[in-house]
């Protein structure tokens, strides 16, 4: 452990799950917590719960908005347990001599994504502070939902199950990196910014059971799978070929040095699968216009515990390690 706070420490990565270990676990670790779940089940597993805080930077990128992400992130939390979104509180930080007409904007998108989970806003709270305080606006919801989708867990996983990722990776790290930068693109990118329930729900719907799932957020598919390998003490294979990545998004990647499974998405999930089920998960995700890629990219085995490996294209194999550093701070 570093003497002090490092940008790493929010990446997500292997900094991040120091810093939790290291800090908030020695003192508050309990039942809940050391599940290290998206979301916590409680009320005998009725109901999920979970929190989230967003300072991203810009406000407004290609594809959404602090507004939307706020719901998105916090909605797609429940989901990934197999929960409803119902309920979400709102607290928001706001820097002095905010605009309003901006605030506004950014509400009105919160009660559109709103809409898409399902969910309303029940309790919330506002804090104004001097300039420089905060950076406009950050902002903090909870939320809880009703679970529909029993089991999931990410020390579920087991040898022969199936690993299947609902679209294109890196969408949402890449294009916040274009738009900070004022990078020109001419390209469609934008951040794959979604809310993930209605997705969830067509997999219920169809009599789907994922053992687990998971939205690549911070720290992307590479952290996913390497907290899976982890918790569930098995190895997981991936093949390079098989995970889909936008030319644009492999654009940036091979400019900046950045690894695409690293960067952070918005809309994106894994799922850890019984075989039999991947050909009917795939038909469903793809129903959903932004889920044209998704593709099984890999398997569990037992052949290095706690660990992923990546096979290339030329079958040579590397282990695909728990992101280090911060490539790319306040993206969610």
């Amino acid at each position: 452990m570093t003497k002090n706070i490092t940008l790493a420490h929010g990446n997500g990565g292997e900094e991040n799950n120091e810093l939790i270990e290291g800090v908030f676990y020695k003192h508050l670790k309990n039942d809940y917590l050391k599940k290290s779940e998206d979301a916590s089940l409680i009320e005998g597993g009725r109901l999920a719960f979970t929190t989230d805080s967003f300072t991203i930077s810009p406000l407004f990128f290609s594809g959404g908005d602090i507004g939307k992400l706020s719901i998105c992130g916090t909605c797609n939390d429940l989901a990934m347990m197999g929960a409803a979104p119902k309920y979400v509180t709102l607290a928001m930080m706001i820097e002095e001599g905010f605009e309003m007409k901006t605030l506004d904007k950014i509400v009105r998108s919160i009660k559109k994504e709103l809409e898409v989970c399902g969910a309303v806003v029940v309790a919330g709270d506002t804090k104004v502070v001097p300039r420089g305080s905060v950076d406009k606006l950050f902002i903090n919801t909870s939320g809880v939902g009703v679970v529909e989708l029993e089991g999931i867990s990410a020390s579920n996983l087991s040898v022969g199950d199936a690993i299947v990722v609902s679209r294109d990776i890196g969408a949402h790290g890449a294009a916040i990196y274009a738009n900070r930068e004022g990078i020109d693109i001419e390209s469609t990118l934008k951040s794959d910014c979604a809310s993930l329930w209605p997705m969830v729900k067509a997999l219920k719907d169809a009599g789907i059971k994922p053992k687990e799932m998971r939205d690549a957020t911070r720290g992307g598919l590479a952290a996913v799978l390497n907290e899976w390998a982890k918790a569930s003490d098995v190895c997981i294979e991936v093949e390079e070929a098989s995970i889909p990545i936008a030319q644009e998004v492999k654009g940036i990647c091979e400019l900046l040095g950045f690894e695409p499974t690293a960067l952070a998405n918005e809309g994106t999930f894994v799922l850890a699968l019984d075989p039999k089920d991947v050909e009917k998960t795939v038909e469903v995700l793809k129903t959903f216009e932004q889920n044209e890629q998704c593709t099984m990219i890999g398997t569990v085995t037992d052949e290095y515990k706690q660990k992923v490996t990546m096979t290339s294209e030329w079958d040579t194999k590397r282990f695909l390690d728990m992101p280090t550093g911060e490539l790319l701070p306040r993206i969610c």
